[in-house]
């Protein structure tokens, strides 16, 4: 009896560890398709490291106010809520562009889903942090389905210069605190001038293993100093 309580104990402990594995792969299959996502264009003008300066291109985004800035204790909900807010805009709660039937003054609007992009960028004016998507590229801001929650607005982002840090691991602030002092810390020895408030930048849907996943940490900058070569540095 005990031999056949042992090999049944065995017999399901390797089910566990199968279902385990099963899961993973499921997991890791999710994040391997979330790196297809749309992502603004930029181009590397300077690489050191995990750091690099970029050129970007201007892009559109949905944002909204995740609540103010100093309330870190309630950061988590904040930031739950304003990615739902968005997450609802790009899966039905918006208006298509309206249109006027040939035959009768009937005024026809709709909803439309629209395409997933990366990355999900938080940022901070005005006391306010603001949470945004990027818009996917076939729209421009007359375009875009106009969204039907007054606390969703769109915007464009205007071409700039960026530094940013990459990391892995979770989105924490004691992860974006960690990086962000690296980067300041690079950014005050190479005597670069910021302008404004951090953003971070988040890849990776919250299913993404750990390891797999890409954040970030950019300042807009004036200019790069003459000392960085333009071209990326091995």
């Amino acid at each position: 009896m005990r031999r056949v309580t042992e090999a049944a104990r065995l017999q399901h402990r390797g089910l566990g560890e199968l279902l385990k594995g099963l899961l993973l792969l499921v997991l890791l299959l999710k994040a391997a398709a979330s790196y297809g996502l749309e992502t603004p264009d930029y181009e590397v003008l300077y690489t050191e490291g995990n750091i690099e300066y970029r050129r970007y291109a201007a892009f559109n985004v949905a944002q909204t106010s995740v609540g103010n800035a100093d309330s870190l204790e309630n950061r988590g909900k904040m930031n739950q809520d304003g990615f739902m807010r968005l997450f609802r805009y790009i899966t039905g709660d918006n208006l298509t562009q309206s249109s006027i039937a040939m035959t009768a003054p009937v005024i026809e609007t709709s909803s439309a889903k629209i395409a997933m992009t990366a990355p999900v960028i938080e940022s901070e004016a005005d006391g306010e942090l603001r949470m945004a998507f990027m818009l996917p590229s076939e729209y421009t801001l007359d375009t875009a389905p106009t969204p039907t929650d007054s606390a969703v607005t769109l915007r464009e982002i205007p071409a700039r210069l960026v530094a940013s840090i990459r990391y892995s691991g979770r989105w924490t602030e004691k992860n974006v605190q960690k990086f962000k002092t690296r980067l300041d810390a690079h950014l005050s020895e190479a005597g670069i001038k910021t302008l404004g408030e951090f953003s971070t930048a988040v890849y990776n849907p919250p299913f993404t293993p750990p390891f797999m996943r890409r954040n970030e940490i950019h300042y807009e900058i004036d200019a790069l100093p003459l000392s960085l070569q333009l071209g990326p540095k091995s």
